[in-house]
C-alpha cells in the first residue's frame, strides 16, 4: 500500500509544500468557467509534474446552456507518457473537510467529445508534504458515452459509495487536500490511456440529504407507486 501510495503522488505530480485542508470546501460552491479560467483544474502540480501536451483548457462558448456558456476541456492522447490518461486535479477550493462541511456529492455536466466511452470516476486524498496517507475512490464509475451530448452526472461521497485505496474513506473524506477527476475503467488505480476529449462544467459541492428530504422523497416514491398500482386496478376493471 505504501508503495502504492507513493507511486500515485509521484505519477500526479503533487507538489511537496503542505496544502490548507482547513474546511475550504462549502457545499453549494460551483465551478461555472465563466471566468475564463480553469479555476484551478491542472494535471500536474509541483517538480514531479512533466510537461502536459494539452493541458486544461477553458473554452469560451458550447458549454450545457449553449452560445456563450464557457466550459472546461480536459484532452488525453492516449498510449503512454505525459498526457496519455485523462485526469485532472483541483488542490484550492476543492480541499477541506467534506465530513464536516455537509457535501454529500460531487455534482457536475460532462460531454464526451471524443470517439472513446470514458468510465469516470473521484479520486479524494490528503498528500501534504508527502505522499498522501489516505484516499479513497468512487466504487462504481459513471459511463459517459462518446458523442452523447451534455449530461448531468453526480457521484456519491458517502462512505459507502467509496473504497479506500489506501488508509481509511473517512480521513480521506475529513481532509482532503485534492480532488481528483479520472478515467478508469477498472475501479481505483491511476486510471488507463485513452485518447479523449471531455468538457466538464458546473461541478458543484451537494448537500447530504436530511433525513426530513429523504423522508419526503420515500413519500413521494410511495404515493406515485400506489397512483400507478390504482390506474393498472382500474383498467382491468373497466368493462369491455
Amino acid at each position: 500500500m505504501k508503495r502504492f501510495a507513493a507511486c500515485l503522488f509521484a505519477a500526479a505530480g503533487l507538489a511537496l509544500a503542505p496544502l490548507d485542508a482547513a474546511s475550504a470546501i462549502t457545499v453549494g460552491q460551483v465551478d461555472d468557467f465563466e471566468d475564463g479560467t480553469t479555476q484551478g483544474w491542472t494535471v500536474a502540480l509541483g517538480p514531479f509534474g512533466a510537461v502536459h501536451p494539452a493541458p486544461p483548457a477553458n473554452v469560451a462558448s458550447g458549454g450545457p446552456a449553449g452560445a456563450g456558456d464557457n466550459f472546461l476541456m480536459l484532452t488525453s492522447l492516449g498510449g503512454v507518457g505525459p498526457g496519455s490518461r485523462m485526469t485532472a486535479m483541483n488542490g484550492a477550493q476543492w480541499s477541506g473537510d467534506y465530513l464536516s462541511a455537509n457535501v454529500g456529492a460531487i455534482g457536475m455536466w460532462v460531454n464526451n467529445f471524443g470517439q472513446s466511452d470514458l468510465n469516470l470516476q473521484l479520486f479524494v486524498e490528503d498528500p501534504s508534504g508527502g505522499p498522501p496517507a489516505n484516499g479513497a475512490y468512487s466504487t462504481d464509475s459513471i459511463f459517459v458515452a462518446a458523442g452523447g451530448g451534455w449530461t448531468p452526472i453526480r457521484f456519491s461521497l458517502d462512505p459507502d459509495d467509496l473504497t479506500a485505496a489506501f488508509g481509511s474513506v473517512q480521513a480521506a473524506l475529513s481532509g482532503a487536500t485534492i480532488l481528483r477527476l479520472f478515467h478508469g475503467p477498472i475501479p481505483g488505480g491511476q486510471g488507463q490511456g485513452v485518447a479523449a476529449q471531455l468538457g466538464v462544467d458546473n461541478i458543484e459541492a451537494i448537500p447530504v440529504p436530511e433525513p426530513a428530504t429523504w423522508a419526503m422523497m420515500i413519500l413521494g416514491f410511495g404515493a406515485v407507486g400506489l397512483a400507478m398500482r390504482r390506474g393498472r386496478r382500474g383498467r382491468r376493471l373497466r368493462p369491455a
